[in-house]
């Protein structure tokens, strides 16, 4: 796995622009791209080692950048353990954002709400996640390279970007919620019974991806801040079928909120 990072990184080495901050973009959530001054755009199938996006809403491309003048590098589009990619290869452009420089990740995605309190379009940072996935991507020998056997999720996290994100988004006249984010393999969505069973549990979001990418991220010391858009409901008494068509109906009303937020909230963060 560390020579394909290597490749990876070696043959991204002549788009780096000194980028500090790494930004995932979900489901629904790649509008953002447009406030970019992009640089250099690669598909992933051109990447050495990189997986291809197969779910049609990920455009599949990694942006080179800045965001409001500062340098970023942006997944247009992630991989997911459902599309039948192991933990590793999910995880891998994570190890090679390391690689290139990047310390803080910004992860966003869509969502189905599980407290009672959040509303359709809401914006949750997330403060902390409940793993239900059956496989981990830090399974298999550790890489010392990476970082350590046992890393601690204490502060999966961090609190500082929270709390820089609850302040601008204060001064920013936008709503947020915060909670934990409970991740679940899919691609089913869940029945009514597994949504009260993931609320019983202390879910505020069920969702089928991010965690791999924050642990993969925190192992190597990167900094973590997450946000899921909430695209449907999973409350008793508001459950109803939904669509892709209505997920990125309901992300793309978030999405300018989003956007402005991580705008704002990259031009913190101290390279």
């Amino acid at each position: 796995m560390y020579s394909k990072i290597e490749q990876s990184t070696q043959f991204l080495e002549a788009y780096k622009n000194g980028a500090k901050i790494g930004i995932i973009l979900g489901t629904g959530l790649g509008a953002l791209v447009n406030d970019l001054e992009i640089t250099h755009s690669i598909p992933y199938g051109e990447i050495p080692n990189f997986p291809v996006s197969t779910v049609e809403s990920h455009q599949g491309r990694l942006l080179f950048g800045t965001l409001n003048k500062v340098p970023v590098v942006v997944m247009q589009g992630r991989f997911h353990y459902y599309e039948g990619y192991s933990m590793q290869e999910v995880t891998l452009p994570i190890r090679v954002m390391k690689q290139l420089g990047i310390s803080h990740l910004i992860i966003s995605n869509a969502s189905g709400g599980l407290n009672p309190d959040f509303e359709v379009s809401d914006l949750m940072i997330i403060t902390d996640h409940i793993n239900l996935l059956p496989e981990h991507p830090l399974r298999g020998k550790n890489d010392e390279r990476f970082g350590p056997r046992f890393p601690d999720m204490s502060d999966a996290y961090d609190k500082k970007l929270i709390d820089k994100a609850k302040m601008l988004a204060s001064e920013l006249g936008i709503k947020v919620q915060e909670g934990v984010y409970v991740v679940v393999q899919g691609p089913t969505l869940e029945t009514p019974a597994e949504y009260k069973y993931l609320r019983i549990i202390g879910g505020d979001t069920v969702g089928m991806s991010t965690v791999p990418e924050n642990i993969v991220a925190r192992h190597m010391g990167m900094k973590v801040f997450a946000v899921s858009v909430i695209t449907d409901l999973g409350v008793p008494g508001m459950i109803k079928k939904i669509s892709l068509e209505d997920v990125l109906q309901a992300a793309g009303k978030a999405e300018p909120n989003m956007t402005k937020l991580i705008g704002h909230l990259v031009q913190t963060i101290e390279a």
